[in-house]
């Protein structure tokens, strides 16, 4: 499980969760009954979240598929005409190394 050590030589950024997963273990179970590893479940999942980032990769996949969505179904009214971008000097090339110039 964990070590405990970071990268760096110190406490690592699980660490802490994994030490209220084994407080939880040594508070609710002993050697003859196992039953209260079922209350150290939440705890568990915090630590595995920790680990894993599953939950939050889940939750950000979804805020991005509600944004896209939102915007396809919203389109810019003020987005830029092809003709009006010119700030890669692709568009109307030469009109804008005449006005440059000053030719």
């Amino acid at each position: 499980m964990s070590s405990g050590f970071g990268l760096n030589g110190g406490v690592s950024r699980c660490f802490p969760f994994w030490q209220e997963v084994l407080a939880c273990y040594v508070v609710n179970t002993n050697a003859e009954d196992d039953s209260g590893k079922r209350k150290c479940v939440p705890v568990l999942e915090d630590y595995y979240e920790c680990l894993h980032h599953k939950k939050e990769a889940t939750r950000v996949r979804a805020l991005q598929h509600a944004y896209r969505k939102a915007e396809a179904a919203h389109p810019r009214d003020d987005a830029p005409k092809a003709g009006a971008i010119r700030n890669l000097g692709l568009l109307d090339k030469e009109e804008d190394t005449k006005a440059v110039l000053g030719k």
